[in-house]
């Protein structure tokens, strides 16, 4: 699905990436975590070109993302993200910030568009707050708002930076059970840099740790917590 090759980034004379080859498999749950400032976070905004590698290759099925050609807009309508600060419209319902982006990227009628938006809602649990407005819902409850609108967009691939490092334990461990099983509902390819190695152990299928713009280890979860 995703595969890098010598993906090295500079900021400057700081070395941040230092040579990263990578594959992630379709449908696979890949978990990247390491200590602040090992390039995990780096390595994740490089997988749509939010930060251009210096050098080195990412590719999308198999099309080199970094080459001058590729329509990256494309690209990205097939890799959704979730950072650490998300952002719901403050103006509009919940429903409404759902409905977005598949009317103004895809074009989808409004009616084609409520009725996904309110499936999504359901999904997520929060068909109750359709039409409530961001700053009425819980921080467990906006990040699950932010996760419908990155599934509206339809994307095969979806990037989560530290999707719950602002929520308490309860909300932590209530987001990552709903995106595993949002994996498993709708076949989605899902990367997500986390902090916190128990909760990778308990949530990922593979896992990557990173260790000053390195990979220090990789390989089903099982296998790299496990010493040999």
């Amino acid at each position: 699905m995703i595969r890098t090759r010598n993906l090295r980034k500079y900021f400057g004379s700081n070395h941040v990436l230092r040579g990263i080859d990578l594959t992630i498999e379709d449908g696979e749950v890949l978990v990247i975590v390491g200590s602040s400032g090992s390039g995990k976070s780096t390595l994740l905004r490089c997988l749509n070109l939010l930060e251009k590698p210096t050098y080195g290759s990412v590719f999308v099925d198999d099309v080199d993302i970094t080459q001058p050609h590729v329509n990256i807009n494309k690209i990205r309508q097939r890799i959704g993200m979730v950072f650490q600060q998300f952002n719901l419209f403050p103006n509009m319902t919940v429903l409404d910030n759902i409905k977005l982006a598949p009317k103004k990227l895809r074009k989808v009628s409004d009616r084609k568009a409520n009725r996904r938006a309110k499936e999504l809602l359901e999904q997520v649990g929060l068909a109750n707050k359709a039409n409530e407005y961001p700053q009425h819902l819980s921080g467990g409850q906006r990040q699950r708002a932010w996760i419908a609108m990155v599934l509206a967009q339809d994307a095969r691939v979806i990037l989560m930076d530290e999707p719950v490092n602002h929520l308490d334990m309860k909300y932590q461990v209530e987001v990552l059970a709903l995106v595993r099983q949002l994996v498993q509902d709708f076949g989605k390819t899902i990367l997500v840099v986390l902090h916190d190695l128990n909760l990778a152990a308990a949530f990922a299928d593979t896992l990557v740790m990173m260790k000053d713009g390195g990979i220090h280890a990789a390989g089903p979860i099982g296998a790299v917590l496990t010493p040999a």
